[in-house]
């Protein structure tokens, strides 16, 4: 080829190969006895973005990693011996007073917490421990949002397979003068996951997205028995002047876990992008994938299904974002068991598929929650993700752009 040509062919290529958007990984931390939840937000009010992670069953900890504007992080502690299962949580300012605090589970306890972020989380001094409720068995999941429409923090949360509810508690505006007052959502049902705050009907009020996947039980031969748990969406509505939630049955699927609402297709209303498959058997073939289901016009009815990885093995957590800024919605997502890994899926320009898969790591053991956030100011959206046994490591991964 004449080099005249050769050149303007580069010149052609060269747009489709600035697109690809790479990553570098970063360890933030390695010495957990068992990690399990995360979350990113300002805690000291200095500009960039710092996580939180929770420790338990050794350390029984948690912590937050300060933030030096660039992506280097300092352990801190939030609170310290305090026994059976913190773990997952959200970031919140649920006294008003203009700092972030952190809502979390206490697993085994039954237990819903909020840690005070006094303004000066730098100090020294673990954060002052709140109650919200010591009823809700098997505390597994936490949401915020104003449910009640007041001008507070409200919480809710999922109760995992002790409890098998989903509920929601209400801040009267003293969020530290005792226990706050309960209001089921949904009793009586199998093991609860995921719960996230939406507007799926866009009717201005908040509606949740709950994950009910059903736990394996073992028949006569001693050989467990998946059956299929739910992905539902409960609609807010006024009973009287009561505040009541009536469940829509989104799908049934084989061991769905965590996900989140997105607008996936981008036109306007909120999808629900998911993963699924841990601790099923490996030859299933109607599990270990990652997907999202459309909210469609007529939102009661099953949404549509659509795959963006399938044999996924043990999908445990999707979240959606914007990855390479391209104006469309990506896919993160880990897988829990042997060998584990956390990938990014590229949408192609239509979320219907199909998708191209990147791996951040592979052979990385239980790993378990992802979010997104930009932690060294870029106005890039990186990923960090922590893994339990066989890993106990917390890292982030640099979006280096294309």
């Amino acid at each position: 080829m004449p080099k005249c040509h050769l050149l303007f062919a580069l010149a052609l290529l060269s747009p489709i190969a600035a697109q690809a958007t790479t990553f570098s990984e970063h360890l933030i931390y390695e010495k957990f006895s068992y990690p399990y939840g995360i979350a990113a937000g300002d805690l000291d009010g200095d500009g960039d973005l710092d996580i939180s992670s929770a420790d338990c069953k050794t350390n029984d900890s948690v912590y937050w990693f300060e933030n030096d504007g660039q992506g280097n992080f300092t352990q801190h502690y939030v609170q310290k011996n305090d026994p059976d299962r913190l773990e997952r949580h959200l970031l919140g300012d649920v006294n008003a007073d203009g700092h972030l605090d952190i809502i979390i589970v206490k697993n085994l306890r039954g237990h819903l917490l909020w840690f005070e972020n006094n303004g000066t989380p730098k100090d020294g001094q673990l954060w002052k421990r709140h109650v919200i409720t010591e009823d809700l068995p098997g505390a597994y999941d936490v949401a915020l949002a104003d449910i009640d429409q007041d001008g507070d923090l409200d919480v809710a949360g999922s109760s995992w397979v002790l409890g098998n509810q989903f509920a929601w508690f209400e801040n009267d505006g003293t969020p530290a003068d005792g226990h706050w007052k309960k209001h089921l959502i949904e009793g009586d049902v199998d093991e609860t996951r995921a719960i996230r705050a939406a507007d799926f009907d866009a009717d201005g009020d908040v509606d949740f997205l709950g994950v009910i996947s059903v736990n394996p039980v073992a028949n006569e031969d001693g050989v467990k028995e998946f059956k299929p748990g739910f992905v539902v969406w409960y609609e807010q509505y006024r009973d009287g002047d009561a505040i009541a939630f009536r469940r829509h049955d989104v799908a049934t699927a084989i061991r769905p876990l965590h996900g989140e609402p997105a607008d996936m297709d981008g036109d306007g209303d909120l999808d629900i992008v998911m993963a699924m498959g841990m601790s099923a058997p490996v030859d299933r073939t109607d599990t270990h994938r990652v997907l999202w289901y459309e909210n469609t016009d007529n939102r009661h009815a099953p949404w549509p299904a659509h795959v963006v990885a399938d044999r996924f093995r043990d999908g445990f957590e999707a979240i959606a974002y914007d990855m390479d800024q391209d104006g469309d919605m990506d896919v993160i997502a880990t897988s829990w068991r042997t060998p584990g890994q956390v990938a990014w899926f590229e949408n192609s320009g239509d979320a219907k598929g199909p998708w191209t898969k990147h791996p951040l790591k592979t052979d990385w053991r239980s790993a378990n929650q992802v979010i997104v956030a930009d932690f060294n100011g870029d106005k890039r959206p990186d990923i960090a993700a922590i893994a339990e046994y066989g890993s106990l490591e917390l890292r982030w991964w640099r979006n280096e752009g294309p």
